[in-house]
């Protein structure tokens, strides 16, 4: 089996959010409001084993575990567009776009053998697969891998400083592990989000004063755009409570 694929530039999946490794969320802190995403996926489910790899297991009832993805995460509405994109669809980063950008329309955050479905197009996205775009993904393998190696081995990397961060917020925060196990067993998947202020104590090397200052001015211009539409009740009140917490930790 192989799949063609071409990106035609038209700016179609740069809307709502987009997960990051640590390295991009950390170098773009001044343009994407950051959240740590922890995404669980049941025992048995799609890309399980590298889940657990690169992330951490909890327990669920009838001695079922979950893994979940810990993900640095720009944290946007569906219907919003990246901060980044041009009005003609093109990226007004793209010297410096981060690695998941660049990995697309494969994601190192799954396993190499499970890439087909990610090179069909959603609806409206303009992608071609036609006979005339290149083979990119045949038996189950990519052709073209250097952005893909590239990402996984960022993730690689974000591992040994998010695990350790993961255990130790679920000992700190009890409610967080029965949060997870309570979205783990809904019939589709969910996600829990957690503030980045969470993940700052495990980067010892990183100026907490500075990066809220980044992450401010993105949060409360966030928090004004959401304001009063019902169906983004739950997006304001997280950009408001962040660009909350971000004041006081750059007032302090």
């Amino acid at each position: 089996m192989e799949r063609r694929f071409s990106c035609p530039t038209c700016g179609k999946c740069c809307y709502g959010q987009l997960p990051l490794s640590l390295d991009d969320a950390l170098a773009h802190a001044d343009r994407f409001p950051l959240v740590v995403m922890w995404t669980p996926v049941r025992q048995g489910g799609r890309s399980f084993d590298i889940t657990a790899e690169l992330g951490i297991t909890i327990k669920l009832r009838k001695r079922r575990l979950a893994a979940v993805q810990i993900t640095p995460c720009a944290y946007l509405p569906p219907s919003f567009a990246c901060p980044e994109l041009t009005e003609d669809g093109l990226c007004a980063i793209h010297a410096e776009k981060p690695q998941r950008c660049r990995t697309m329309p494969f994601s190192a955050y799954r396993d190499e053998k499970d890439q087909g479905d990610l090179l069909l197009p959603r609806p409206a996205w303009l992608c071609d697969v036609s006979p005339n775009a290149p083979v990119v993904y045949r038996d189950k393998g990519i052709l073209a891998r250097e952005a893909f190696d590239a990402e996984h081995a960022q993730l690689v990397r974000a591992a040994t400083i998010l695990k350790p961060y993961a255990e130790w917020l679920l000992d700190s925060v009890p409610s967080l592990g029965a949060e997870l196990q309570k979205v783990a067993m809904k019939p589709s998947s969910g996600q829990v989000v957690v503030s980045f202020a969470t993940l700052i104590p495990r980067l010892p090397k990183l100026d907490i004063y500075e990066f809220a200052e980044k992450q401010l001015p993105i949060m409360k211009a966030l928090a004004e755009k959401t304001a009063g539409d019902p169906a983004l009740a739950d997006y304001h009140k997280r950009y408001a409570d962040m660009a909350g917490e971000w004041e006081r930790i750059a007032r302090a």
